[in-house]
């Protein structure tokens, strides 16, 4: 009796089916064979024919057999990893972490469904797939981009707004006796760790290392779980650090990532996770029910208040970065404002580099975002300016307060106008370097009835653009102007010549 033919076992059961069903649509397309054909010369059912088409089934080594001479192959040609060159990107992606770590089921589909829209056109959708692996190597894009991207997808799909956990900050507050009006400090929140869940918190480790010097947590497990905190950084900071670690523990969020910056995205669950406890720790220290009576009377003033901001930040003992990420959670949710956005920018103080460390927009509209790494950022953003007066300010006094402002921004390339607010204040883990963070609303008619002072005379209204290379401003026009308008020109030669050609192709019609 002859050996039973061997089946490939490098590839995962899923992507097996998967190389097998790209394969056999791809084979019966080359010949023009239908399914009822090949399953009357198989014996097999069309139903379970396209199953396999459809990555769900890998049939025995017996009907394996049956299927290759219905196609007239041999049976190693059928069940080998090969495939057309043509194919070679649809199989690449299939078999990548991507499937295996990419949330679809946040989107309620599963990688069988993609799988199926690729194959109804393997040849074409290989040709897709080849331009997207080859935008993603020009442009180092990784599975954790795909990852963080998903995240702020299933973010905008929620408004950024997550009521389970904010029920569950809520409770774990009451059940501690904090008040929602004055936030648990970094003892109280140590003590908790200690006390309740066997921590070990150490401040000195971190700073110590100069390697690590710029962390500003990294956790050990074992007995005791260690928590190691950056000793430098200030009061809220340490406070935030210790409330995410309640919330991995609270929460039961075993999968984490154990650096508080992200050194290596291993899974989308600590992705996801890391939200999550982020969250929660927000939602801890700064209480929604009280931060919308704090807003509604902000809010309600004729005159923009640039000092009552600070207050109201202040009274939580919040960072600008803190404070404005949990508006971009409540303000749509409780004042129907969702055309927003947030950012974050670093600075080296005196530098002409400005790196977007951080962006999330819930808008409609495309505002500012990453841009190539050769462009400059429209100077005109508040962000930016804040930015500048800071590096200034730094020259006489040590550590200024946060720098707040406001403007009216209108972006001359979307015809949009949001009403910004910035801050701007020093790093404490990277000397010499300033932060400033920013969130926009659109100024539409929910954000005129919500927000008394949306046009208030002394916050000024400036044409602004994504870079200076994208912008039409003239130098007259915008005296910020710090590159030439090279893409400006380059589109609007462009143009021309398009105009050019239309009107030469109508005079000989």
């Amino acid at each position: 009796m002859a050996d039973t033919p061997q089946l490939p076992t490098e590839l995962s059961g899923e992507h097996l089916r998967f190389v097998l069903g790209l394969k056999l649509k791809s084979l019966r397309q080359e010949k023009g064979a239908p399914l009822k054909s090949v399953a009357a010369r198989s014996g097999l059912s069309i139903s379970y024919l396209s199953e396999i088409e459809k990555g769900k089934k890998y049939p025995t080594p017996e009907k394996l057999i049956r299927l290759a001479r219905a196609l007239d192959i041999s049976f190693d040609a059928l069940v080998s990893q090969q495939v057309a060159e043509d194919l070679d990107p649809v199989k690449a992606v299939f078999a990548s972490g991507f499937l295996r770590e990419f949330p679809f089921d946040l989107f309620g589909i599963a990688p069988e469904d993609l799988f199926h829209l690729v194959t109804q056109d393997p040849h074409k959708a290989g040709a897709l797939l080849r331009a997207f692996l080859e935008i993603g190597r020009i442009y180092d894009v990784h599975v954790e981009h795909f990852l963080l991207a998903a995240l702020r997808s299933y973010q905008q799909m929620h408004a950024n707004f997550f009521q389970e956990l904010e029920e569950a900050a809520r409770s774990y507050r009451q059940d501690h006796g904090w008040s929602a009006r004055k936030p648990p400090n970094f003892e109280r929140l140590r003590a908790v760790l200690e006390k309740e869940y066997g921590y070990a918190v150490d401040e000195q480790t971190l700073p110590a290392n100069p390697e690590l010097a710029s962390l500003r947590s990294l956790f050990r497990d074992g007995r005791p779980p260690t928590l190691m905190i950056n000793g430098r950084l200030m009061p809220s900071q340490k406070a935030f650090v210790l409330a995410r670690e309640v919330g991995y523990r609270h929460l039961g969020l075993a999968e984490r990532a154990v650096t508080s910056t992200w050194i290596k995205v291993e899974s989308f669950e600590q992705v996801l996770n890391n939200f999550k406890a982020s969250y929660f720790a927000g939602a801890l220290l700064i209480d929604a029910e009280s931060l919308r009576e704090n807003l509604q009377t902000l809010f309600g003033k004729p005159r923009w208040d640039g000092a009552a901001l600070l207050a109201c930040m202040r009274r939580y003992d919040a960072t600008p970065e803190t404070f404005f990420y949990r508006l971009t959670q409540l303000v749509p949710q409780f004042f129907g404002l969702r055309e927003i956005f947030f950012l974050r920018f670093n600075n080296e103080a005196g530098s002409r580099d400005h790196r977007l460390t951080k962006v999330f927009n819930l808008s409609r509209v495309p505002v500012p975002h990453g841009v190539g790494s050769d462009e400059t950022y429209c100077r005109r953003w508040p962000v930016l300016r804040l930015l500048k007066e800071l590096a200034g300010s730094r020259r006489v006094r040590k550590a200024p307060s946060p720098l707040v402002a406001a403007q009216r921004s209108f972006f001359l390339n979307e015809q949009a106008e949001f009403f910004v607010i910035a801050m701007a204040r020093p790093l404490a883990l990277a000397p010499g370097t300033n932060s400033s963070v920013s969130i926009g609303f659109l100024l539409d008619d929910n954000f005129k009835q919500s927000v008394r002072f949306w046009q208030d005379p002394a916050v000024p209204r400036v044409e602004v653009n994504l870079t200076c290379e994208r912008c039409p401003l003239t130098p007259a026009e915008c005296r910020e102007r710090a590159a030439p308008p090279l893409l400006y020109r380059q589109g609007k030669r462009l143009r021309q010549k398009e105009e050019a050609v239309r009107r030469v192709l109508d005079r000989l019609e």
